[in-house]
């Protein structure tokens, strides 16, 4: 059930604006092309047509955007797909709409369709067949139009929200949320009858090329649009019988977002009413929380906010820039945001010719090579509990390798873990290094390089960077080895073996090419990484495995620190396909063929600020996640197809 006041005053909004939206302003602009659409395919529409794809293309030619758009093209698949096998899709439809049949079944088994079809005739050229269940509920409402609606997940769960529905749409369960959003349009379609200015109103517009929409559905699904649109970011209260009333105190905000932060106030003034779709008059409209007066004095606060919103620099996050006193100041952003208030009061006092007051900036700046416990948990997503114990760890074994599933940030968090525990960021006492299968005891510890027509013996970077780290035993410094099991241990560090146990640390040994005395000193710590899902490599060697601790890293989703980040976004889509990945995580924990080493990791989504639409989120499904999952589940079609599916289901919704 939804609240039918709120929805009343939704309806009595729609009605001031039917005539306009159903026509547009100009031609083919308005709403009008989704029951001239109806009208279209039920006049079109043969199954047994001996060229169905002759056939389709005209029955749907009228569908425009419904169908059809820039990252989204499921007309244009099943033209592909009925031009190399027209039989099938054929009967693809043919089930489809075979009403004696469940519909959520059907759903299902026409995206089956749809994938087998992709893969048959072009396997890797077609990365998406677009049959979601937005596409399939289009063809079912063209077919079936007084029965069937279209789902569209940013419209139905706006509109659910706003109306105080029963039934909350959740992203990326689209089919779950098919079959309960049909009562949730029914309800509509009910209230638009008892509405007989309305109906009256349909009637009017509705000429030979529409379809008549007797029972509603098309202008209900136009409805969910229009509170998509025009009503989701308004506030709706209670309704007096003469006006709506409104929350006006977020569009200031959005106007000077897109005026800009000196747009004048009379301008303000004319873009909320252009942005509000609104009268003149409905701006006069008074109520206890605002009123125009009000509004336009909540122009200077609200000014203050969009420079204090766009004067930090997210993409170098530490600097905040006082732009229009010329002043740029390295701090936190705790501190950013406790000096901003005397930011305000000396642009107060700019704007009422008075002195400025004098601040002492200096003590604002920050050390920025400092980097504590802190600062870690905000860089890597794991618990506070599990970065003490690495720290434990380390301290006790002075080696340690952080082995987990591609994508949990092992490399990112070896360095960062250095950093923490030196208390700064200090590259020159960190050493990186990579394992590869010719890495060898001449690259590592010492051997005979060519050197002109000769040879010479040289040091390798192990030699080198303990000498360092001995050179100044005051100071710790740490070596990090990315991919430590790809190498051949016992042949890479050769007699070093036993020197780089923490027992053995300081203790001298002989090295093989020169006869010199060598050690590894106390202050030196060594941190590897390992790849847990690389199934090409064999186990660490058992003489090397007993000299490290071994430290998982899994999946940080639920990590403080990533949370936080996931909440900056503000994005309903990523935090859905995070729930999605987190599910997926779950079922291959459960796979007996891989386990917990090979879920998926949090690091894929991360490094991303100011995305301005869901092409990043896209990117890592289909060429991060999906191909490694198709390399997990290989021999299982059934598996792989099905979290292709909810995978990408969460960006088709």
């Amino acid at each position: 059930m939804l609240n039918r006041n709120k929805l009343d005053v939704i309806l009595s909004s729609y009605k001031k604006r039917f005539k306009e939206l159903f026509n547009g302003k100009s031609k083919n602009d308005g709403e009008k092309y989704k029951w001239v659409a109806v009208k279209r395919f039920q006049d079109i529409w043969d199954i047994n047509a001996p060229d169905f794809l002759d056939m389709f293309m005209k029955a749907t030619d009228k569908t425009l955007n419904l169908l059809a758009s820039q990252n989204n093209l499921p007309r244009g698949m099943i033209k592909e797909f009925a031009t190399k096998d027209p039989e099938v899709v054929r009967e693809m439809f043919i089930n489809l709409y075979d009403e004696s049949k469940d519909v959520t079944e059907r759903i299902r088994a026409f995206i089956a369709a749809a994938d087998e079809i992709k893969d048959k005739y072009n396997p890797g050229s077609w990365q998406q067949h677009y049959q979601g269940v937005n596409a399939i509920s289009t063809y079912l409402w063209l077919r079936y139009p007084d029965k069937y609606y279209i789902y569209k997940y940013s419209e139905i769960s706006k509109a659910t929200k706003i109306t105080e529905s029963d039934f909350i749409a959740k992203k990326g369960y689209a089919l779950e949320n098919f079959v309960p959003g049909l009562d949730f349009y029914g309800e509509i379609c009910k209230a638009i009858s008892e509405d007989a200015e309305l109906v009256q109103m349909l009637k009017d517009e509705i000429d030979d090329t529409c379809y008549p929409d007797e029972k509603f559905m098309t202008m209900a699904i136009d409805v969910g649009f229009y509170i998509s649109r025009y009503i989701a970011d308004e506030k709706i209260d209670d309704f007096s019988s003469n006006a709506e009333v409104l929350n006006w105190y977020t569009p200031v905000v959005l106007a000077l977002r897109e005026l800009g932060g000196s747009a004048k106030r009379k301008d303000v003034h004319q873009k909320i009413i252009e942005m509000q779709n609104i009268s003149e008059e409905m701006l006069a409209v008074k109520n206890e929380k605002s009123n125009t007066s009000k509004l336009l004095n909540n122009i200077d606060w609200a000014r203050n906010y969009l420079a204090y919103e766009g004067i930090l620099d997210k993409s170098q996050p530490g600097v905040w820039a006082l732009t229009d006193l010329g002043w740029k100041v390295n701090m936190t952003h705790e501190l950013a945001e406790k000096i901003h208030l005397k930011w305000i009061r000396i642009k107060t006092a700019e704007r009422k010719k008075e002195p400025i007051p004098e601040i002492d900036i200096s003590k604002y700046y920050f050390d920025d090579s400092k980097y504590t416990k802190e600062d870690f948990l905000n860089d890597v997503y794991i618990s506070p509990e599990k970065y003490d114990s690495l720290v434990s760890l380390l301290n006790h074994k002075l080696n340690v390798i952080l082995q987990g599933a591609p994508g949990v940030g092992k490399t990112y968090a070896a360095k960062r873990l250095a950093y923490s525990i030196m208390g700064k960021k200090d590259d020159s006492k960190i050493e990186f290094v990579q394992f590869h299968q010719n890495y060898s005891y001449e690259d590592f510890i010492m051997g005979y390089k060519p050197n002109g027509d000769s040879f010479k013996l040289t040091n390798g970077i192990f030699y080198n960077f303990c000498k360092k780290a001995e050179s100044n035993p005051n100071e710790k410094y740490f070596f990090i080895i990315d991919e430590i099991n790809r190498g051949n241990m016992s042949k890479i560090f050769g007699e070093l073996l036993m020197l780089i146990e923490k027992d053995y640390r300081g203790t001298k040994a002989t090295l093989a090419y020169n006869g010199l005395s060598f050690s590894v000193p106390n202050n030196l710590y060594i941190i590897g990484m390992m790849n847990t899902a690389d199934r090409s490599l064999a186990m660490i060697d058992y003489a090397l495995r007993r000299r490290f601790s071994f430290c998982d890293m899994e999946p940080g989703f639920t990590s403080d620190g990533f949370v936080k980040y996931q909440k900056s976004f503000e994005n309903e889509t990523l935090d859905a396909l995070v729930d999605k990945v987190k599910e997926l995580n779950t079922a291959i924990s459960k796979d007996s063929a891989l386990g917990k080493g090979f879920c998926i990791g949090h690091s894929y989504f991360c490094g991303h600020e100011n995305e301005t639409d869901d092409n990043w989120l896209s990117e890592i499904v289909e060429y991060d996640i999906i191909p490694m999952i198709s390399e997990y589940w290989f021999d299982d079609n059934d598996k792989l197809l099905t979290w292709k599916n909810n995978l990408r289901g969460v960006l088709n919704d």
